[in-house]
């Protein structure tokens, strides 16, 4: 179906030597159509050619509020673009209480969302955009204001409210308040061209140097989304179909919808690997002045003038054009004025006959009013980045009154390809308001990015995706539509992909990280990731967790190395202070999957590799920013812990541990073996069979051991009646086998400086949280090496010390991770079968303050699925429709009847029913804090009146702003009572 354009010489990228340097890139941006909930839908049913306007029935029309006469009238027209869902919006993920949410302009709430949305798709974090971002909003005018001024339900405070919830001087203000944006916020009016208009004002900021980046956003949404009654003459189709430039339009149709766009400077965008969407070359906006007949007429004229003005700035030829997207109503009127004008400027300026193909977004949605211009520019930046043509629907036979002759201008019913013949595809975009605003915007290509072919190999590397959101609904949503999309989209690597989700997305409480080398790995992870519970306000506590021997294997450092940051530099840290030949030795037990397991388990290695992997892995993690309030090591961890807390320097540490398991390895062979029973049970176990309790992990795991033959006995004997393994250890660590050991480490142990811990850990032959600031002498590290572990009385401790720690296991293996959970804890094991990239990740989503992007690979913005919006709907009661009730009977005549007088209520219930009233909320609870309901200083003020009502006293505002809660402010209300002080 390709047709090409007239022949020209091909023209490579920026080959016509314009200054570049006044260029601007669209790097985001987003929308909700009639028909379609976002930009890849909308644009597949425009190729497609479809009508998404809606014949709305009877029904629907009268329960919107409708009048039936209107509804019965042979001149209503029920068709329009209605936008879906329209009143809902996700308020408590921008921190607004539903009461306010509920006043607010739905076309306001869309624009917040959309803002938000369209930041994402710029690679840019909502809430933590660093740069001078800018706000230039657009909206039609407010429905749902007019509908609840014209309640007669507001009292003078609610008419102040309505209007400060929906006036256009808040539009733009508001989403820069809530989005943390600092650059300009202005509201741009002039009809339907507001949003080209504002996408011209954010240029020339860019470009001025007022902002870094800028935010364009309109919307245009009425209340209700009803029909229209036809009148002759006017520009609304009697047919209920908008058909531009047809030797059939009779007029334009009204539609509902939201766009926004994210603008920065070329080069900026381009130095910051941001692939844009397409490229702003040159804009103008003019006014037709009186050069018209009439106020709400068009203007020739002034339209020629803004065309020619843009492509002036662009510094381009009309011949360099091969697409015009037209402002296009439909109207009788209005298309053969816009198709002389462009005629003649384009063909003045050089453009050939036939070469401009037109486009009509109007005929799809209806017009979209203050923001058509904005959804215009999407469309025409879709269709010279893609290079395909939609057709303009419904479109038959060309207007007879429209001049041919020699005019550049074409219309097409089918769509095409537009390949460009090696030159950057460029277009035109035209939006004119009543009143004769008049805006032109000259689009280019954006030129392919250059790179390396995506990496998505079984053996490559390992990304990391993160996912939150502000509920747990919404958490599934994103994780399934990512999922979805990654198959779909080979060309964008994933590593440009994994550093987006981590430096482009808020960090919300719902959270979700998954770990994998391809796409089909990656998305099968996501959907299988299932909602944790919400991270708060604060990080969690943390606690190390450090094993012991025998969890220790060949080329156990590899995963750290491979995914944990500054692991590698710490562990040559430790290797340095080693000679020469241990180092050598340690170095390949823990790098070479090949190294023999037998050599690793002898006890002189196998406790100084495990030593230098978790003295390494938690040092790595105090640079990511996770840093413990308690160690808890489990045998030779202990002396991890020791280091780690400051009691041991690094070399004293290493020359200890080494000579720990030298004096171990020399004492007698011996064996252990894990039970899952209790201590009781296992002190019976061990006096019947000379064995020696080494370990209590758990309420329900205990370690015996003492010889070889004796563990075995006891293996057979039990033959599977009570569960037991036989652990792979050369010695009976924590027996008196071990007495020889003793005074060789208590030697070793005297001759170091012994510092005081500054974080606490637990001493494994006592089981107790050892404090900071405790003395720690040379014998308790030799007790330590004979006596019990004690482990589980130790996890009990910090479970009591602090029973909402997240437990990180620094070291191989998971087990003490299990352990953890046995006692009451949540843990994550960096070597555990998850894998360590996906443990950090996992971290993450438990509310550590570990920064994402640390965990990633260096990678460029992508364009990736956006928030999932999935808010409640949301109608001012003053808003809504009414039906008249039916007339009250007459009163019977006679005495009024008695009836009982309503309890009075305490303050509390008063304090309650006005937070309720104003927020809009319910289930509050005594802590409930009046701010971060979304409650504001002139909600505070209005609180303060209300409650003097209720209470007949004078309530201080100040008062209730220093006393934020609801208890608070109930124990004011009883204090002011009871010391009487009348309004």
């Amino acid at each position: 179906m390709t047709t090409p354009y007239p022949a020209e010489d091909p023209e490579p990228y920026g080959s016509e030597g314009r200054d570049r340097s006044l260029d601007v890139a669209v790097t985001g941006m987003a929308g909700r159509f009639p028909g379609a909930p976002d930009i890849a839908t909308w644009w597949r049913a425009l190729l497609r050619g479809e009508v998404l306007t809606t014949r709305l029935d009877r029904e629907a029309l009268l329960a919107a509020g409708e009048n039936p006469a209107v509804v019965d009238s042979p001149d209503y027209v029920p068709v329009r673009g209605l936008l879906a869902d329209a009143d809902r919006f996700d308020h408590e993920l921008f921190g607004i209480s539903p009461r306010e949410a509920a006043l607010m302009d739905p076309q306001q709430r869309l624009m917040l969302e959309t803002a938000w949305r369209a930041l994402e798709d710029a690679g840019c974090d909502p809430t933590r955009e660093e740069r001078v971002t800018g706000v230039y909003a657009s909206a039609s005018s407010s429905a749902y204001l007019r509908a609840m001024l014209t309640s007669n339900t507001l009292d003078a405070a609610g008419v102040e409210e309505a209007l400060r919830a929906n006036e256009p001087d808040y539009m733009a203000t508001r989403i820069a308040y809530r989005l943390g944006l600092t650059g300009p916020a202005l509201t741009v009016l002039t009809a339907c061209s507001s949003s080209l208009v504002a996408v011209h004002l954010a240029v020339q900021a860019l470009l001025n140097g007022e902002c870094e980046q800028a935010v364009v956003v309109a919307a245009a949404v009425d209340f209700p989304q009803l029909g229209h009654v036809h009148l002759p003459g006017g520009i609304l189709s009697a047919a209920g179909a908008c058909r531009p430039f047809d030797a059939e339009a009779d007029g334009t149709l009204a539609g509902s919808g939201v766009a926004a766009v994210v603008l920065r400077r070329y080069e900026d965008a381009v130095d910051a690997g941001c692939p844009p969407h397409g490229v702003l070359i040159g804009s103008a906006v003019n006014n037709d002045g009186r050069a018209k007949a009439g106020y709400q007429a068009p203007s020739a004229t002034g339209q020629e003038a803004v065309i020619r003005a843009a492509l002036t700035a662009a510094g381009v030829g009309a011949d360099t054009l091969g697409y015009l997207e037209a402002h296009a109503t439909g109207t009788r009127v209005g298309d053969p004025i816009e198709w002389s004008a462009a005629s003649s400027v384009l063909r003045e300026l050089g453009a050939a006959p036939g070469r401009i193909a037109v486009g009509a977004v109007k005929a799809n949605i209806g017009h979209l009013d203050a923001a058509s211009g904005l959804v215009s520019l999407i469309k025409t930046l879709l269709v010279v980045r893609d290079g395909k043509v939609p057709p303009v629907t419904g479109f038959r036979s060309l207007n007879p009154l429209l001049e041919t002759a020699g005019s550049p201008l074409r219309v097409r019913a089918e769509g095409f390809d537009w390949d460009g013949d090696g030159a950057p595809r460029r277009a035109g975009v035209s939006s004119f308001g009543i009143g004769g605003t008049n805006a032109h915007v000259v689009v280019e290509q954006a030129p392919a990015p250059a790179g390396p072919a995506p990496e998505d190999e079984p053996d490559g590397p390992e990304h990391l995706l993160v996912v939150s959101a502000a509920t747990p609904d919404a958490l599934r949503a994103s994780a399934a539509r990512l999922a979805d999309w990654l198959p779909d989209h080979p060309a964008v690597p994933l590593a440009d992909t994994a550093r987006t989700l981590a430096t482009g997305r808020a960090p919300l409480p719902y959270r979700a990280a998954v770990a994998g080398r391809t796409r089909a790995e990656l998305a099968g992870r996501l959907r299988a990731a299932g909602a944790a519970r919400a991270v708060g306000r604060t990080a969690p506590p943390v606690v190390l967790l450090l094993p012991g021997q025998g969890s220790q294997y060949p080329g156990m450092a590899r995963p750290f190395a491979d995914a944990l940051p500054g692991f590698t530099a710490a562990l040559d840290g430790c290797l340095a202070r080693l000679a020469e030949a241990p180092a050598a030795r340690v170095r390949a037990a823990l790098f070479d999957p090949a190294f023999p397991a037998a050599e690793l388990e002898r006890t002189d290695l196998a406790q100084l590799a495990l030593f230098c992997v978790e003295y390494a892995a938690a040092t790595a993690l105090g640079g990511l920013g996770v840093t413990p309030v308690a160690l808890a090591g489990h045998s030779l961890g202990e002396f991890t812990a020791a280091a780690l807390s400051g009691v041991l320097d690094l070399a004293d540490a290493l020359a200890l541990v080494t000579e720990r398991g030298r004096a171990m390895d020399a004492c007698p062979p011996g064996a252990m073996a894990s039970l899952s029973v209790g201590e009781d049970r296992a002190r019976e176990l061990a006096a019947a069979h000379g064995l020696e309790l080494a370990a209590v992990n758990t309420p329900e795991s205990c370690v015996l051991a003492g010889p070889a033959e004796a563990v075995e006995a006891l293996a057979a004997a039990l033959d599977g009646s009570e569960r037991v393994r036989v652990l792979r250890t050369s010695h009976a660590f924590h027996t008196s086998l071990l007495d020889p050991a003793v005074p060789r480490i208590e030697e070793a142990a005297a001759g170091v400086r012994l510092g005081r811990p500054t974080v606490p850990y637990v001493a494994n032959a006592t089981g107790a949280l050892l404090p900071a600031g405790s003395a720690v002498t040379a014998r308790s590290f030799a007790e330590q090496a004979r006596g019990t572990v004690r482990f589980a009385d130790g996890l009990a401790a910090v479970a009591r010390a602090h029973p909402d720690a997240v437990c990180v296991e620094a070291g191989p293996g998971q087990a003490l991770s299990g352990m953890a959970v046995a006692a009451g804890l949540t843990a994550v094991p960096l070597g555990g079968r998850r894998g360590t990239l996906e443990a950090l990740g996992a971290l993450w989503a438990a509310g550590l303050p570990l920064d994402p992007a640390a965990l990633t690979r260096p990678g460029r913005p992508a364009h990736l699925p956006g928030y999932p919006f999935a808010g409640p709907r949301l109608v001012a009661p003053a808003a809504t429709v009414r039906t008249a009730p039916p007339p009250a009977p007459a009163p019977a005549p006679g005495p009024a009847p008695e009836t009982d007088a309503a309890p009075a209520r305490t303050p509390g219930e008063l304090v309650a029913a006005r937070w309720t009233e104003l927020l809009g909320r319910d289930g509050l609870t005594p802590d409930a804090d009046f701010f971060d309901l979304g409650g504001d200083s002139l909600l505070v003020v209005r609180l303060a009146h209300r409650l003097g009502e209720d209470l007949g006293v004078r309530v201080p505002v100040r008062s209730l702003l220093t006393g934020p809660t609801l208890a608070e402010h109930t124990a004011l209300a009883a204090s002011l009572l009871l010391a009487g002080d009348p309004r």
